[in-house]
């Protein structure tokens, strides 16, 4: 049961206040599935069944996002991830999570000296000629300062909240219980992975906590855009840099949102919008390493048509293989090849139990309403939401480096729409689309992949005869042995196990009420009251027995 899993008391009081949020915004059923209410109770807490009218006449949605607002930091974190798994929940959650905003109150200035002094090992007065205590951001995780260099750099300090990791531990630990729960428990939730989502979701967090790492990607990013200067990412300032402390340059410039000063500034909307998308093209199909949180916020544009991109907390990494099938995927879409564009999907579903047929005709039918479309006609962002909810009706997962993948793409291209209606990502991709085609089948990467692959050939086959020695000598030996794991079926057979102790149970209960009744008929021995002394502890031991069997009975109805 969940109160074994939980184990340890430390969480308890967290939980009961996320099972409280739960229950108050109309997820009581939610609380008592994932046994959330029986452990609160078990441990003496008592937990409030109230919900304000006006939240249940909210939208399942829209309390859910307010749920998680109220949960803290780590489930806005978690909503925030959810906003871009576009394969997994339909628009209307999707545009709720989205407006999840990743804002906190400021901590009091004081205490962010205190933990700068820890980090720098002197007085933050000794490596800043001005430091503003007025912070220009406060987030969940950490807040934002300005302050100037004695050198005359204006940079930007960002500092990571006091505290705030045990907290997020906390959570993750609950979180990746439930995941646990839920997958062994729930055969219709079971199919989103919540294993895999709080994985991964654990993964990004701890990134993200480690403000090193930070610094680290958008050096990596600065270095592959090293010969664009129209692309700018802050410089950073390592000898100030630590987990819990960044210092980056102050990019001063218009922020995305603000379309009436770039007409003001007299930059080309048509000019940034190109420069936009062929920075996200090159990040994701040549680099295999992009921002994947590209919104307006993190975005400025300066002089002479540049574009800054600022805050790398999250990145998205492709491998070549991966690339490979994006750049197949894309070229086929454009080229209007079906059967192509049904291949990679089928292998990023990886699941043999799916309903191919019925896949290959509604993707098929997809690509067929493109025909002679002409390329200015398509709509990237639009498409690929097609896609993944082809994906989602059908039950199916995208891996989670893709994950990351799809929201940026969309998010990119509606930025660009803005600066320039005209602009379509389709017509941007396929130059660089056949240029990474070309560079795939290379004289020199051919010759490279046919070295590599009769290197492995070679290994395999020399490898051979020991493997089959190996596999013959435990087969003679009767030490071969193949074991086949079945979650649902261990499941069952606990099931089955608890059904043969309550049946025990009842027949050693009710032998000892026909034995003590009998006993109660026999005259001698010792009494209790005037009654057969053994007869009496027989009764006794019956009825504890009974009381714990309808316990357990109804204990099991609960679950």
């Amino acid at each position: 049961m969940l109160w074994e899993t939980l184990g340890a008391a430390r969480d308890i009081r967290r939980i009961n206040d996320i099972a409280t949020i739960l229950i108050r915004y109309g997820f009581g059923n939610m609380v008592h599935r994932l046994g959330l209410a029986g452990v609160i109770e078990r441990a003496g807490k008592v937990l409030h069944r109230t919900q304000a009218t006006e939240l249940a006449l909210l939208e399942p949605p829209v309390r859910f996002r307010h749920a998680l607002e109220e949960m803290g930091p780590t489930f806005i974190k978690l909503g925030q991830i959810f906003s871009t798994r576009v394969d997994l929940f339909s628009p209307e959650w999707i545009i709720e999570f989205e407006k999840l905003q990743d804002q906190a109150q400021a901590v009091p200035f004081a205490a962010i000296c205190q933990q700068l002094q820890e980090d720098f090992g002197c007085a933050p007065q000794e490596v800043f000629a001005e430091f503003n205590p007025e912070p220009l951001a406060a987030a969940s995780i950490a807040q934002v300062h300005r302050a100037r260099l004695h050198d005359g750099s204006a940079v930007v300090i960002k500092v990571r909240r006091p505290g705030i990791r045990p907290i997020m531990e906390a959570d993750l630990r609950l979180l990746a219980r439930i995941a646990d729960l839920i997958e062994s428990e729930s055969t219709t939730l079971s199919r989103f992975k919540p294993r895999e989502v709080v994985h991964q979701f654990t993964l990004s967090l701890r990134r993200e906590l480690d403000l090193l790492a930070e610094c680290r990607n958008a050096e990596r990013i600065a270095l592959n855009f090293s010969d664009h200067p129209e692309i700018i990412v802050p410089k950073v300032y390592w000898p100030w840099c630590s987990e819990r402390v960044n210092v980056q340059e102050y990019i001063e410039g218009i922020p995305g949102r603000n379309l009436d000063a770039i007409d003001k500034a007299n930059l080309n909307r048509k000019i940034l919008a190109q420069h936009g998308g062929e920075a996200a093209l090159k990040m994701i199909l040549i680099d295999g390493f992009f921002h994947a949180d590209p919104h307006q916020g993190n975005i400025f544009y300066l002089p002479g048509n540049r574009i800054a991109f600022i805050d790398f907390g999250m990145v998205g990494r492709l491998s070549e293989r991966r690339r490979n099938q994006v750049v197949n995927l894309l070229y086929s879409m454009v080229e209007q090849d079906s059967a192509s564009v049904v291949e990679v999907l089928l292998d990023w579903a990886g699941d043999s139990s799916i309903d191919t047929e019925g896949l290959l005709l509604e993707v098929e039918g997809f690509i067929d309403q493109y025909y002679k479309v002409s390329l200015k006609d398509f709509n990237l962002g639009s498409m690929l939401i097609e896609l993944t909810t082809l994906f989602r009706e059908h039950g199916l997962n995208l891996p989670p480096d893709l994950v990351l993948l799809i929201k940026p793409l969309i998010t990119l291209e509606g930025v660009a729409r803005q600066l320039d209606p005209d602009y379509n990502m389709v017509i941007q991709a396929s130059p660089f689309l056949e240029h990474v085609m070309r560079e795939r089948y290379a004289p020199n990467v051919l010759a490279k992949r046919s070295w590599q692959a009769v290197v492995g050939t070679v290994e395999l086959l020399s490898g051979l005869p020991q493997d089959l020695r190996q596999f013959l000598r435990s087969a003679r030996s009767g030490r071969f042995q193949l074991h086949v794991d079945v979650t649902r079926l261990k499941t069952f057979g606990n099931q089955l196990d608890r059904a043969a102790s309550r049946m025990a149970l009842g027949n050693v209960v009710a032998s000892l009420i026909i034995g003590s009744s009998i006993v109660m008929t026999v005259d001698g021995g010792p009494t209790l009251f005037g009654f057969p002394l053994f007869g009496m502890l027989g009764f006794i031991a019956a009825f504890l027995g009974g009381i714990w069997l309808l316990v357990s009975i109804w204990s099991s109805g609960q679950e």
